[in-house]
């Protein structure tokens, strides 16, 4: 299934469009996320900050000419295009924080309404029915809704705690729903009949076969994820627990490099030593049902995608999409007529950028990407031991002048998010100053098997903080770095605070990125349903508020002395700003150095260019200051 990546020029601009080719955008810009294809596949839909705020453009396949479709002045996080093609659902971010609201919109910019998540309400999990003007969407995580938009009605599938509509069969019989909190959810198929519901699996996401005869689902029941195919009367005479005898049609530690078979085993050179194997990421399926696009997470984050045929008397010999454009790829995305597959990539100096698959030609074309910076720094995966024996992985950025360098410790957010070999524009602008960063997996990171993710649940948190003191061990004894300084965003900023506050001598830095300072008072403040989904990783509010207190940095904060660069948006509901000023407070009534930069108008991410512009100066004189001058003055 290999195809060469191609690049297409085009010098006519017709009136209302622009040309986004030329000089490179700055390190700052994220890049083109969310693509989605019209039904023909010769135009596609995505999102893309190029004009200062997150907006969707609209392209044809093979052209570089572009159109803003006008949603107003709010960020937008992902659009889709209706398999009819009239309609984009645009998920808009109002103030940037976790609250969503959808829109309707023409491709050509026409007719833009609101249709879901008004007033506090958010509305999140879109998509639209195949075949059918018809989007099914979550509100609060406690509605399922259906939105038929030429009838122009709305209907409630079902409501429940912790819960989100997937998808639903054609004749409108059945819904496939998920519920529970993070790491721990059901999907469920839920009779609209008689309201019964049944188990299918444990995972995150499941679609019906285009005749609603199966349901195709990630399942996370075992260890690693496997995609499964259930046939429906499987499911419907249920009476235990689980449907039998279901299809696994690719499974996580397999390689999709077979030449017969469904999948192969994959050698044991393809991973890293002491390493588990990949694992099945994401999956999507062409409309007619007959092939699946499965993508996968192999040598501690790199990307592969492979075809799988999904006939009952077919060939499921997985075919490689390669060479692919990055290390990095995800946002799997069929045309309906099943002729383009649309995704993103990226990777070390190279933006998420969008590109497309030709069924056709077997040809890989960027749609709108730059090209990875001549000289940018890939980094190398680093495996080693826990104190506990528990393999940890992290990616080393090395500057190229002679080591040891001051070294930054980057702690992902989450927890149960994956460091990869994707874009970092401020891990390439510190090596560029020569400054190493090591962005560490620590346990409860994704991409390494569910007893990975769940080995930081509750009072196991300890666990993770020692985590940070051995990746600070490794760097140190690796020859790796001589100053050594510790940041991260969301749970990243919290796990920083808890170890700034736990091992006090162990950074000659920080740096807290809307990370929570305080469990009680996140629970107390944050988003309701972000509060439910979160007890099981943390822990409950009530039942566990002595182990919530101790571990909490608000606790012991009175043992940080390390330099703390505090960074928050004004507007997140998701980490509170509540959870930087009481650090702040602290900080400056004790006198330990430290400085905040509070973002207007910025929620839980930093939507806006001139934000992330500002952040990057700010975070590479903070180290420069007291990570490279501090080892300066310290030879």
């Amino acid at each position: 299934m290999g195809g060469q990546l191609s690049r297409v020029d085009v010098t006519v601009l017709p009136v209302g469009w622009s040309d986004p080719s030329g000089p490179r955008q700055e390190s700052e810009v994220a890049g083109n996320w969310s693509p989605t294809l019209s039904p023909d596949g010769r135009h596609l839909a995505y999102v893309s900050d190029r004009g200062g705020v997150p907006a969707v453009w609209v392209q044809p396949v093979g052209s570089d000419l572009t159109f803003r479709v006008d949603t107003g002045p709010e960020p937008v996080a992902a659009v889709r295009w209706s398999s009819g093609g009239g309609w984009l659902a645009c998920e808009i971010t109002p103030g940037g924080a976790p609250r969503h609201e959808i829109w309707l919109v023409r491709p050509d910019g026409s007719d833009l309404h609101q249709v879901a998540g008004f007033g506090a309400d958010t509305a999140e999990n879109m998509r639209w029915l195949p075949g059918r003007p018809v989007l099914a969407l979550t509100e609060n995580l406690t509605t399922a809704v259906l939105i038929d938009v030429v009838q122009e009605t709305r209907t409630v599938v079902a409501r429940g705690e912790l819960l989100a509509l997937l998808d639903m069969d054609p004749a409108g019989r059945f819904a496939l729903l998920r519920y529970g909190p993070r790491g721990a959810r059901e999907i469920v198929l839920r009779d609209l009949g008689s309201g019964v519901e049944k188990p299918v699996t444990r995972g995150e996401r499941a679609v019906f076969s285009p005749g609603g005869g199966c349901v195709y689902a990630l399942s996370q029941d075992g260890e690693r994820p496997v995609l499964l195919r259930i046939d429906g009367d499987a499911v419907e005479a249920m009476t235990g627990d689980r449907p039998t005898g279901v299809a696994r049609l690719a499974m996580k530690e397999r390689s999709p490099t077979a030449a017969a078979g469904t999948v192969t085993d994959r050698s044991a050179t393809d991973e890293p030593v002491g390493m588990s194997p990949g694992e099945v990421e994401d999956f999507a399926v062409t409309a007619d049902g007959r092939t699946s696009a499965v993508l996968w997470n192999v040598r501690g984050g790199e990307s592969e995608v492979a075809l799988i045929g999904l006939d009952h008397d077919g060939d499921r010999v997985p075919e490689l999409i390669s060479p692919l454009p990055g290390l990095v790829v995800g946002e799997l995305a069929w045309s309906f007529d099943g002729s383009t597959l649309a995704f993103t990539a990226e990777g070390p100096g190279q933006p998420h950028g969008v590109w497309v698959w030709d069924r056709a030609t077997g040809r890989v074309s960027a749609v709108s990407a730059d090209a990875a910076a001549p000289d940018a720094v890939r980094p190398t995966l680093e495996v080693f031991p826990a104190h506990d024996g528990l393999t940890l992985t992290g990616w080393l950025f090395r500057p190229r002048t002679a080591g040891p360098h001051p070294t930054v410790l980057w702690l992902h957010g989450g927890p149960e998010a994956q460091e990869r070999p994707g874009h970092g524009p401020l891990f390439q602008s510190l090596v560029n100053r020569g400054i190493a960063v090591f962005a560490a997996n620590v346990r409860g990171s994704s991409g390494f098997g569910r007893s990975f993710v769940d080995a930081d649940n509750g009072a196991l948190r300890y666990a993770a903080i020692e985590d940070v003191r051995t990746c600070a061990g490794y760097l140190r004894d690796s020859g790796v770095s001589t100053s050594l300084g510790c940041m991260g965003r969301s749970y990243g900023g919290y796990l920083t605070l808890a170890a700034l506050t736990t091992f006090p001598d162990l950074f000659d830095v920080g740096i807290d990125v809307c990370g929570m300072s305080d469990f009680e008072t996140f629970y107390r403040h944050t988003e309701p349903w972000i509060a439910a989904a979160a007890v099981s990783k943390y822990g409950d509010p009530v039942r566990d508020a002595d182990l919530l207190r101790d571990l909490s940095p608000m606790t012991r904060i009175d043992r940080l002395r390390t330099p703390l660069l505090v960074v928050h948006g004004e507007n997140d509901s998701n980490v509170p700003v509540i959870e930087a000023e009481q650090v702040v407070k602290a900080l400056a009534e004790r006198g330990v150095e430290h400085r905040y930069l509070l973002f207007p108008g910025e929620g839980h991410e930093l939507l806006h260019r001139s934000s992330r512009a500002e952040y990057l100066r700010e975070v590479l004189a903070w180290l420069e200051t007291h990570l490279v001058t501090v080892e300066k003055e310290s030879r």
